[in-house]
């Protein structure tokens, strides 16, 4: 039991601790793409985590909060591309709203900041052990509240350290944010024992050793683990795909007068292809600019271009379903110029593609252009061709890591391929933090990743997570590989977030400790 002094702390004045908290913030902004300086993840949140000791809950709150408003509007800044370009909102308006936003987003961070300081504060324990259970709580929440946006989470940092990402398999992206929190606690428990010792001379040094030689520990079994998988000899089958990039302008695509301009692009970038004897050719989310069986001549001219050469074409196209109702579809043709599969985007883009709340929000136009509202699908639907089982995820489905794994929980499909359209970005970071996130996707579920995008980054990635080949934003463009399709079922495609939840418990049982005491 710590004493009364150490649990109510002499209240420090001042904004030191929200200086500290603006630097962490500032300094997360550098280790996601296009910087990628990802040893800076490591130590970013450490002033931050020690500053939080001084403060009470309400304070923390507060710090939390000013440290998230420069990380998300530094990582996601490039929102604001669409609203002005493309939506015909004004510059300042865009990004006025990619403020808010970013202010919303930051209410996880505040929530993170006063857990953390009253558990900090009430009980013995380490940042090192407190820190990554409450960051992967709010980095869960964020992903799933209010339709969720789980861009900038932590883990994502590390996409090119591969033999530290491969745990992913087990405990999802959360399991590596929750690794480099800790680290960053370790070095903020170095100042707040400092802290603590003021308060208590005798403070009791044993649960933050503990919680160091088991960081140690963690560390190590994570880069042994690593290495075993990246070392693995998984076999699969061997798929020769082409991915067409057509780098089609956003503002043309859905312009009627450049509706065959587009089609020939891509079968132009198709023919170029074919010389490599692909069986699977990818053109990227929407590429057929027109609505796919209701035009029956361009359709059918599809599917016929799909016969005559000799490939499974999967394709982006615009649905029509009952009642007219529009779907954002995955459509794959076989070689004999048929219809085998249908995937109706599941997750779709909010003010994008829909209007949540349309009895109460129907008053706000969406903010970008598109041919009408969409209607969710409903089927986790997967395709074949000879060498695979496939499933498509459309768009920014990517980055939910929940909805991936469940295309993969039964063992069905071996490949993802990954269509989108990050036009509406242009040359921003956003396309390049976009395709960063699709490695997590191909450890986590032990999967190879093909993505097609309309004006990129389109490429491979092995199931280890190894990007194998890409080709660069704002490139037209053909890209072809030989790539190993993977069986393997993951711990997290089958169990799913499991450690996200153990953590939530942990939350639960350290605030009920802080209630009984309080």
């Amino acid at each position: 039991m710590l004493s009364e002094r150490f649990v109510r702390p002499r209240r420090r004045s001042g904004y030191t601790p929200y200086i500290y908290s603006a630097l962490s913030g500032i300094l997360l902004i550098f280790v996601f793409p296009t910087f990628d300086f990802w040893p800076l993840a490591w130590v970013a949140l450490a002033p931050f985590l020690a500053s939080l000791r001084q403060l009470s809950p309400g304070r923390a709150f507060k710090a939390g909060m000013l440290m998230g408003l420069p990380y998300f509007f530094g990582t996601q800044y490039w929102i604001y591309h669409s609203m002005y370009y493309y939506g015909g909102v004004p510059l300042l308006p865009s990004l006025l709203s990619v403020a808010l936003l970013s202010l919303y987003l930051s209410l996880f961070t505040g929530l993170f900041g006063a857990l953390f300081s009253n558990s900090v504060r009430t009980t013995s324990l380490p940042a090192v052990l407190l820190a990554p259970i409450f960051w992967v709580v709010a980095e869960y929440l964020r992903a799933y509240l209010f339709t969720g946006f789980p861009w900038s989470s932590l883990g994502y940092s590390q996409y090119t350290v591969l033999p530290i990402i491969q745990f992913a398999d087990i405990t999802g992206v959360y399991g590596v944010s929750a690794l480099v929190v800790a680290v960053n606690g370790a070095i903020a428990d170095v100042f707040i024992i400092r802290q603590r010792r003021k308060i208590m001379p005798l403070y009791n040094l044993w649960p933050t050793v503990a919680g160091y030689a088991a960081l140690a520990v963690l560390l190590v079994a994570v880069l042994v683990y690593g290495q075993v998988r990246l070392n693995q000899d998984r076999p699969g089958r061997i798929l020769k795909v082409a991915v067409a990039q057509g780098n089609i302008r956003q503002d043309l695509k859905w312009d009627a007068r450049y509706r065959r301009d587009v089609i020939n692009t891509y079968k132009a970038l198709t023919r170029k292809s074919l010389s490599g004897n692909p069986e699977l050719v990818v053109w990227p989310e929407t590429s057929a600019p027109f609505y796919w069986e209701r035009d029956e001549d361009l359709t059918e001219e599809i599917q016929k271009f799909a016969r005559d050469s000799g490939i499974y074409l999967l394709l982006g196209a615009i649905t029509v379903g009952e009642g007219d109702s529009l779907g954002n579809s995955a459509v794959l043709i076989d070689k004999s110029g048929r219809d085998t599969m249908r995937y109706d985007k599941i997750h779709l883009v909010p003010f994008g593609e829909y209007v949540p709340l349309k009895s109460v929000l129907g008053f706000i136009n969406r903010f970008v252009e598109g041919v009408g509202n969409y209607m969710p699908g409903q089927k986790y639907s997967h395709g074949k061709t000879e060498n695979s089982n496939l499933s498509a995820l459309i768009c920014y489905e990517m980055i939910f890591p929940g909805l991936v794994r469940k295309f993969f929980k039964q063992g069905k499909s071996d490949l993802i391929v990954n269509i989108t359209n990050d036009a509406w970005f242009g040359t921003t970071n956003g396309p390049y933090q976009h395709f960063s996130m699709s490695v997590l996707r191909a450890v986590e579920n032990r999967k190879p990743v093909v993505r097609a995008a309309n004006s990129g980054i389109s490429g491979f990635i092995d199931s280890n997570g190894r990007i194998t080949g890409r080709l660069g934003l704002a490139k037209r463009g053909i890209i072809s590989q030989k790539i190993t399709t993977d069986r393997t079922r993951t711990f997290y495609s089958r169990f799913g977030d499991l450690f996200a939840y153990l953590c939530i418990i942990a939350t639960v049982l350290l605030l009920a400790n802080t209630t009984r005491r309080v």
